[in-house]
């Protein structure tokens, strides 16, 4: 019944943190086992007692002061002179922004809703259709799992007990081959389509746009050089981050005046305080899955199928593409985390690092797939195309996407080559 519990809140409608809090409750109930709700509160506590997870919030602050700052739209200045001159330039520009981007804001959730207020309208205006305008832009909110920082790589180093900077510098590789094989979809869809081609901006524009740029700039480099030059912890970099976007934002850009803090501070909190509840939410289910011994039961199955890591890998994607097709990809990844990288890890000897960026992005992608498909409904909210077709036209980035992840489950040092 206590799966029957969980499916029933799950497809009701039910927010997620319920559905796993009280899914733990009916268990615990149901069990009679009742001792159990004594260490109920020290449970859901115990999830959220950890240092790293302040970067979560850090991290969300850091993207709201850029936009409303002016930050973000520099940035997209900044990609114009790299890649605004060639054919589907702002497709381009779209994918180099939001790299820069996910090398800030760590949620792709945010990164989608940001990005698609910034890139679409301009897009559109420039002969681009809706729908993969809206693609393109949702497809950049697949980098933000991978390229530091991350959330979900934050939440991973929690739960797996790695050091967070080690799987963020993880994460670098990963996220260059799958930039790559987007701006290669790119350049197929531009020619196959006959997408309109872009004007490099004059020698006076670009100079401007670099002067104006690189204040901007300097946000990535204060959160990744942090982390790689061991002068501060990916918390500590988060922080960084917020006073660096709050300083450029109102001083140098002068875009963010004092009296925006309030609501700043209010969207972070309530937005920070959503993801720490379904954390403590997820802890509890986490234990109750642990008490019924279902991670030993699934190493054996596990076993039964396969020997080989490669094989192993390619069917925890495939099971997780399942899994978050329905569920978010927090909540997923604590409950699959302390199922399955036991096994990875003593079963089949595959390293930390590589199982987290493999996990980690497969179930980002559940963000674009219906039937939830959260990341979606984003896009589709913020530019008024309809989900259907900003997934239709999103097909090739998620196949890419695909092809990244056979290539990392095939190759564990292409994720660990840096370490």
């Amino acid at each position: 019944m206590t799966l029957v519990v969980f499916l029933v809140l799950l497809f009701t409608a039910v927010p997620i943190a319920l559905v796993l809090a009280l899914t733990a409750i009916w268990y615990i109930g149901s069990s009679g086992n009742t001792v159990l709700f004594e260490s109920y509160p020290q449970q859901l506590f115990g999830a959220i007692e950890s240092y790293g997870l302040l970067a979560i919030p850090l991290f969300m602050l850091a993207g709201e002061l850029m936009n409303e700052g002016g930050l973000t739209k520099r940035l997209i200045n900044l990609a114009r002179i790299l890649v605004g001159g060639f054919r589907g330039g702002l497709a381009y520009i779209n994918l180099v922004a939001n790299m820069m981007m996910a090398a800030i804001m760590g949620s792709a959730a945010s990164q989608i809703a940001i990005m698609s207020r910034a890139m679409v309208p301009s897009m559109e205006k420039e002969g681009y259709d809706k729908p993969f305008s809206a693609a393109i832009t949702a497809a950049g909110g697949l980098l933000s799992p991978i390229i530091p920082p991350s959330m979900l790589f934050v939440l991973f180093g929690v739960l797996a007990q790695v050091p967070i900077a080690e799987m963020f510098i993880a994460g670098i590789v990963p996220g260059l081959i799958m930039s790559l094989l987007f701006f290669l979809v790119i350049s197929l869809m531009g020619l196959v389509h006959q997408y309109p081609k872009g004007d490099w901006p004059s020698r006076r524009q670009a100079l401007e746009y670099l002067l104006m740029g690189l204040p901007a700039g300097v946000i990535p480099v204060l959160i990744i050089g942090g982390i790689l030059t061991g002068l501060a912890t990916p918390t500590e970099s988060a922080a960084l981050a917020s006073l660096g976007a709050l300083l450029i934002g109102r001083f140098v850009y002068k875009d963010l005046q004092f009296s925006h803090l309030f609501g700043i501070l209010r969207r972070t909190a309530i937005n920070s305080g959503m993801v720490i509840l379904l954390i403590a939410a997820a802890g509890v289910f986490g234990w109750v899955i642990v008490f019924e011994e279902i991670p030993q039961g699934a190493a054996a199955w596990i076993a039964e199928q396969t020997s080989d890591p490669f094989v192993f890998l390619l069917m925890v994607v495939g099971i997780l593409l399942l899994v978050g097709m329905v569920l978010d990809g927090i909540a997923a990844l604590i409950l699959v985390v302390p199922i399955l990288l036991p096994i990875a890890q003593l079963q089949f000897g595959i390293s930390p690092y590589q199982f987290g960026v493999v996990v980690c992005l497969t179930l980002v992608m559940g963000l674009l797939t219906p039937p939830v498909g959260a990341g979606l409904f984003i896009a589709s909210s913020m530019t008024g195309a309809s989900p259907l077709s900003i997934f239709r036209a999103l097909l090739p980035f998620l196949l890419a996407t695909l092809v990244t992840l056979v290539l990392l489950s095939w190759k564990g040092s292409l994720v660990t080559m840096l370490l």
